[in-house]
């Protein structure tokens, strides 16, 4: 409970939650891929993309020609930290900016306040969550709720 109410900022404290759901499958992990790569290319940017499931297990790694390696690890550190905490990595970036008492954020395990982690939500539940690495945090942020919303 200490970790959901210290990742809420101030401006996302009325944020429901969508609870687990059944794990997503390969085939969803492919549709939500295939739209976040598809933005990526639109702008001629190369990244890393993952998909974990509602477990947090990784279901899917996607990484776009010539993107860096750094961003095969980080990519899934986003899911992992959008699957764990049922959010958007980009709130904890933005509560840990504010300062003050939100630098206990990083002592989350498993959290990683870079936009970008962003739960994949289908019927209400949550069925898995993309992370996407490689450019800026907010161009990240663009390709991973592109991803997210393939199965809207």
């Amino acid at each position: 409970m200490l970790a959901a109410s210290t990742f809420a900022a101030p401006a996302q404290a009325q944020v429901q939650r969508s609870p687990y759901g059944p794990p997503i499958t390969l085939d969803q992990a492919k549709r939500v891929v295939a739209a976040a790569e598809a933005e990526a290319r639109k702008n001629n940017w190369t990244v890393s993309i993952a998909v974990v499931d509602s477990g947090c297990n990784l279901v899917l790694l996607h990484r776009i020609d010539n993107s860096n390696l750094g961003g095969i690890a980080v990519s899934q550190d986003k899911a992992n930290s959008a699957c764990l905490y049922r959010a958007s990595t980009r709130g904890a970036e933005q509560a840990l900016a504010q300062g003050g008492l939100n630098i206990r954020l990083l002592a989350l395990r498993g959290m990683v306040p870079l936009e970008a982690g962003i739960p994949i939500v289908v019927n209400g539940q949550q069925i898995g969550s993309i992370g996407v690495s490689g450019v800026q945090s907010n161009e990240d942020g663009l390709i991973a709720q592109a991803g997210a919303d393939a199965l809207k």
